[in-house]
């Protein structure tokens, strides 16, 4: 394929179509177009999927679209990337793809953008054919296995935000019970005390992260949700509602107690 840098088809193609535009939606498009390829100079340029512009390096990174009323930035693997900027607003609900989905007057914060783009070309670079699967839910399908690593690479894998999340999670779980044992079972985290059995464990779901204490109707105040297990309570985590006094003293309680001995 030619680069970028050279006037494919597609960068022809791509000109055209900002050309022919000839508003807002065009200098949203051509400023989106320049951010990408400042960002990643070797970044191929596509022109496919119904007139969309797309960037491609070890797989696609973003594509752009112009609509009747917006430009649509989708990012290819956008729910297993950090965004601090908080620039995906739409398609928030997927678990691979994010759109930032651009209107008549809206600025773009081009350093978040660029960021955005490096994060998305380092992703692909390090998948390599052995990237986790994503289960229903986003949830990462993770081998079996005792220790920190096996932990860490679910964290790794866990989409979007979630991630953020997990390593909150496992730091303030880490901090909290120094010695605290981990495991990675049925596609999800636990942690334990060693000769005390398991107390926690961790699964991603499409629109929460869900922390399970397995005792923890002995927890005082009880996490708010019951489950089948009459012993069992959990706390659904959305993006932003982490409070880490509360996580930690319900994990002080918890691994205070007996818990689940796993096989």
């Amino acid at each position: 394929m030619v680069r970028s840098t050279g006037r494919s088809t597609a960068s022809r193609k791509i000109d055209e179509k900002i050309a022919e535009l000839g508003d807002w939606r065009g200098e949203r498009l051509s400023e989106v177009r320049r951010l990408v390829l400042e960002a990643d100079p070797e970044a191929v340029e596509e022109w496919k999927w119904q007139n969309s512009a797309v960037w491609s390096h070890d797989g696609v990174v973003a594509a752009a679209k112009a609509t009747r009323d917006k430009v649509r930035l989708t990012f290819a693997q956008g729910a297993s990337l950090p965004d601090p900027g908080n620039l995906f607003n739409a398609n928030l609900d997927g678990d691979t793809m994010r759109t930032i989905a651009i209107l008549e007057g809206d600025a773009i914060d081009g350093a978040a953008l660029q960021a955005l783009v490096r994060e998305a070309v380092a992703y692909n670079a390090s998948r390599d054919g052995t990237a986790p699967v994503l289960l229903s839910g986003g949830n990462p399908q993770i081998p079996k296995g005792d220790g920190d690593a096996p932990v860490q690479a679910y964290i790794a894998a866990m989409p979007g935000w979630k991630s953020d999340v997990g390593r909150h999670l496992d730091d303030l779980i880490a901090r909290t019970v120094p010695d605290v044992r981990k495991a990675v079972r049925w596609n999800s985290p636990f942690y334990g005390v060693e000769g005390m059995g398991f107390f926690l464990n961790l699964h991603v779901f499409t629109r929460h992260v869900r922390v399970t204490f397995f005792r923890g109707a002995a927890l005082e105040p009880e996490p708010p949700s019951r489950m089948k297990d009459p012993d069992a309570r959990h706390i659904d985590i959305h993006e932003g509602e982490l409070d880490e006094a509360q996580m930690a003293a319900w994990v002080r309680q918890a691994a205070a107690v007996p818990g689940w001995d796993l096989k």
